[in-house]
């Protein structure tokens, strides 16, 4: 993907204050990176060594993967670890799957493979303890899989313990609501890839264009294909935000679709924790 079409790479900082936050965990420093589309056209070589050279100069004590790391075939999986084992950090890198990671019949378990390779669990619907058991970070399925059934998972924590939770469809956050969810990670959305300044994603507005075109006439004109719904959502396409007691931040991700970006750089984003 030339830098035309994707823009330069930004590096969001926040913040993110957590209630019962233990001061042993206080400025514990994650980095968040997300949605590769590792298929040597969405994601350039060049951005991503400068992806893992801004996480490794951020010296985070996590490194947090999101989902997404091909795009419509699992091979290149293999290339994109051999670059991602230069990622380093305090606590170590953990990793959830994304839709397009369990989009075939084998692709979840190649891709879950060739990251046990380099020593990055991947974790799906698991709960692990990499800070301590005073910050459990919990992996859920995707929520395109059937196995996304976060009840099972979530009731296993202990409400007065604060969590932090990966689940890469932002859309989740609705039904993580039943939960203390301090802080969730989830990318998914792209930012929605080309944002209207003031307005918000350009998708939104295409998808009420599409549905006034007659159905027979869609095939013939460019992207009108791509009308299948990502998220419901859309107000969470990128940053963070507060739904009730619970934090969800949603990362832009590396990798681009064709039309490509406009007001919606690629990201990888440094996240300081903050007892609130």
């Amino acid at each position: 993907m030339h830098w035309l079409l994707s823009g330069p790479l930004s590096t969001e900082k926040l913040t993110v204050k957590i209630a019962d936050l233990p001061a042993s965990l206080e400025g514990k420093k994650l980095v968040q990176m997300s949605d590769f589309h590792y298929d040597g056209f969405g994601l350039s070589e060049a951005m991503l060594e400068q992806a893992i050279a801004v996480s490794n100069q951020a010296q985070p004590d996590l490194v947090l993967l999101t989902g997404d790391y091909v795009n419509n075939r699992s091979e290149p999986i293999h290339r994109l670890v051999l670059r991602l084992k230069n990622l380093q950090s305090r606590a170590g890198i953990y990793a959830i799957l994304g839709n397009h990671d369990i989009c075939h019949k084998n692709s979840r378990a190649e891709i879950t493979n060739a990251f046990n390779k380099i020593d990055v669990p991947v974790l799906w619907n698991e709960i692990t303890y990499p800070l301590g058991k005073e910050l459990p970070l919990v992996g859920l399925a995707d929520r395109y899989s059937r196995e996304f059934n976060p009840v099972p998972v979530m009731n296993q924590l202990d409400a007065d313990i604060p969590r932090i939770v990966l689940s890469h469809n932002p859309d989740t956050a609705e039904i993580l609501q039943a939960w203390r969810v301090d802080l969730q990670l989830s990318g998914h959305t792209h930012g929605g890839q080309i944002v209207i300044p003031k307005f918000g994603p350009a998708l939104v507005y295409y998808r009420k264009f599409v549905q006034k075109i007659p159905k027979k006439f869609r095939q013939w004109i460019p992207y009108l294909q791509i009308s299948n719904y990502t998220v419901r959502h859309w107000e969470w396409a990128q940053g963070l935000h507060q739904l009730g007691n619970n934090q969800l931040y949603v990362n832009r991700g590396l990798g681009t679709y064709l039309p490509g970006r406009l007001f919606c750089p690629p990201e990888v984003t440094i996240i300081t924790l903050q007892s609130q």
